[in-house]
C-alpha cells in the first residue's frame, strides 16, 4: 500500500511540473477580438482589384457627399434625421466592428481597451486611409431607457474621437460621432453582453472623395 501511494504521489508530481513547463513555455495569447494596425486597415481600405465591377465598388453619390461633409463640421450630437441618413450610407461602406469595450454605465476607456484604440490610431494615420472622413458610431447594452443610452453611446463615440485627436492628431472635421443607443446590438441573444458596449468604425469618404 505505502509503495502504491509513493508512486502516485511521485506521478502527480511528474505530470505537475510538466503543465507548469508547458505553460511556461506558451505564448501569451491575444485577445481573440483585438485586430492589429494591418487587420482594421484592410478592413477599412476601399477596393481598388481591377476584377471588380464598378457596381461591386462602394460609391458615394453627390447628395450623400453633401450629407457627410454637412455632418462632419458640426460640433453637436447629429439630430435623429442626421443619424438615419448616416447609417444608410455607412451600410454601403468598408466597416469594422472593434470591440472598444466600456464599463456597464460609462464612457470612461478602460485600459483593456487602448491596445485595440492605438491600433485604430495608426491604421488611420497609415498611408492608405490617412485623410479619410471617419465614422464612430457609439452602441450600448439594451439595459435602460432609450433617451439615457442615446445620451451614453454618443459619449462613448466623443470619447473614442478625443483619444484619436490627442494622440493621433487626426482633425476634427475626418471624425464623425454618432450614437446608437441601444439599436444594433452585435449580440442581440444575450442583450446585456458587454461586445454591446462598443463603438463601430466605418471609412465614409475616401481621402480624394474628403478633398473635394
Amino acid at each position: 500500500m505505502m509503495i502504491r501511494q509513493k508512486y502516485l504521489r511521485g506521478a502527480l508530481a511528474v505530470a505537475f511540473l510538466a503543465s507548469g513547463m508547458t505553460m511556461a513555455a506558451a505564448p501569451k495569447l491575444a485577445n481573440a477580438e483585438e485586430l492589429s494596425a494591418k487587420q482594421i486597415q484592410d478592413q477599412l481600405k476601399v477596393s481598388k482589384t481591377r476584377g471588380l465591377s464598378s457596381s461591386d465598388r462602394p460609391t458615394i453619390s453627390a447628395d450623400d457627399m453633401v450629407v457627410i461633409k454637412r455632418v462632419s463640421r458640426q460640433t453637436r450630437s447629429l439630430s435623429a434625421g442626421d443619424r438615419d441618413q448616416i447609417a444608410a450610407i455607412a451600410d454601403k461602406r468598408p466597416k469594422v466592428n472593434l470591440e472598444i469595450n466600456f464599463e456597464y454605465n460609462s464612457a470612461a476607456l478602460t485600459p483593456q481597451a487602448e491596445p485595440q484604440l492605438n491600433n485604430l490610431g495608426q491604421a488611420l494615420t497609415s498611408s492608405d486611409l490617412s485623410g479619410c472622413i471617419v465614422l464612430l458610431g457609439g452602441h450600448t447594452d439594451a439595459k435602460g431607457g432609450y433617451n439615457y443610452n442615446q445620451k451614453l453611446s454618443e459619449r462613448r463615440a466623443e470619447t473614442v474621437k478625443r483619444f484619436l485627436m490627442e494622440k493621433y492628431r487626426i482633425p476634427a472635421s475626418n471624425l464623425v460621432t454618432a450614437g446608437y443607443g441601444k439599436n444594433g446590438l452585435k449580440n442581440p441573444a444575450d442583450p446585456l453582453a458587454a461586445e454591446n458596449r462598443r463603438v463601430e468604425i466605418v471609412n465614409m469618404a475616401e481621402r480624394e472623395e474628403a478633398s473635394q
